[in-house]
């Protein structure tokens, strides 16, 4: 009965899968870049759903055919094949249920999406510095073994070192889907190296990550951004401090869920090259924007489903890094490992599997599949 319930749930999908097929070699869809882009995500999705109904339907069909032949076939070498065959597919058949359960969750549309990371010190002044300095690291080392690109857009050092807050874009595949697990709060419990009584101090850092924003999804009146140029400061050779570089916008924008016109003021440093400053402080000025309008259609699934993984919370408290033991816990699943000096040097893939897992249960039990 499970497995014509998970077929009756595919109906229609290949005459869909058809319709878009169509749809996104129109000009007239092509030149609407919006639906041309939802389309095209569409299009994706449903392929690979496509690809996993004719393995099931492959598999069920090997199945049937198998039974049917040891219950008729007398010639041993052909009902050794069929045993074969039939344990091969009955094997198969669960995972690729598996994975089209999986499919038929609706996604996150902005999984496939580049992310904009905020990385800032809290409790614990210049300790907290040093810790955002040791996140930003970790996530440099991550990018790295993504093959991510990785782009400062600005950082404010600490007195001591690390960073009082240091903001990057990741761009790369499906960015946002797999950092959009860092945010929240992060604490860390070590000896400081200004601390001569070797007493474990506990600091924090906050992480935000949020998805980079297409042209296309927030609407900007160019002409009334104010512009302003200056000398970019520290380190850079004779021309960092010669040359006006660094660019800062103003914008005035109306806040759809509150109605107030807010200042929105952006700076950009990262480069000695004033254009592509400007257009680097164009994008985090839409991703902010984005993220803003965003965030109340974040809040209405999280008053609905508050899972363990993603509360939609950035001020929740997610995960503990502990240096006398060793050990990092992720609070959300209550994961523990004592792998810590691989763990900051990038290697946190294996805790993100665990919260993908996890939350990925979630979503299956909500959508009673």
């Amino acid at each position: 009965m499970a497995e014509i319930s998970l077929l009756d749930r595919l109906e229609g999908l290949d005459a869909r899968f058809e319709e878009i097929s169509t749809l996104i070699t129109d000009p007239a869809v092509i030149a609407d870049q919006k639906r041309y882009v939802k389309l095209t995500k569409e299009y994706h999705d449903l392929e690979k759903i496509i690809g996993a109904k004719k393995r099931y339907s492959d598999a069920l069909g090997a199945i049937e055919e198998s039974k049917a032949l040891l219950a008729g076939e007398e010639d041993e070498e052909l009902r050794v094949m069929a045993r074969e065959e039939l344990e091969a597919a009955s094997a198969a058949l669960p995972e690729i249920e598996e994975e089209i359960k999986l499919l038929l969750i609706p996604a996150d549309p902005d999984d496939a999406k580049n992310a904009v990371v905020e990385i800032r010190g809290g409790t614990g002044g210049d300790e907290a510095a040093l810790f955002a300095g040791d996140l930003f690291r970790m996530y440099q080392k991550y990018a790295e073994s993504k093959g991510w690109q990785l782009e400062v857009s600005s950082f404010s050092e600490g007195a001591s070192g690390g960073f009082k807050e240091i903001v990057f874009s990741l761009t790369g595949e499906g960015v946002y889907g797999t950092m959009k697990y860092e945010s929240g709060v992060h604490r860390v419990q070590r000896v400081p190296a200004t601390e001569t009584q070797g007493r474990v101090h506990t600091s924090a850092a906050t992480v935000a990550v949020l998805p980079e924003a297409e042209e296309f999804d927030v609407e900007i009146h160019e002409g009334e951004i104010k512009w302003d140029t200056f000398r970019s400061g520290g380190a850079g050779g004779q021309n960092v401090n010669k040359v006006e570089s660094g660019v800062r916008l103003r914008y005035n924008w109306k806040n759809p869920n509150t109605g107030v016109v807010e200042e929105i003021l952006i700076e950009c440093t990262e480069t000695r090259d004033q254009p592509k400053n400007k257009e680097r402080a164009l994008s985090r000025l839409r991703t902010f924007i984005y993220d803003k309008e965003h965030q109340k259609y974040l809040d209405d699934i999280a008053s609905r489903r508050k899972t363990m993984v993603s509360t939609g919370d950035r001020s929740a408290k997610i995960r503990t890094y502990n240096y006398p033991q060793g050990r990092i816990t992720d609070h959300r699943i209550n994961y523990t490992i004592y792998n810590l000096a691989a763990f900051l040097d990038g290697e946190i893939q294996g805790v993100i599997d665990q919260l993908i897992v996890a939350e990925n249960a979630e979503k299956l039990k909500e959508a009673e599949l």
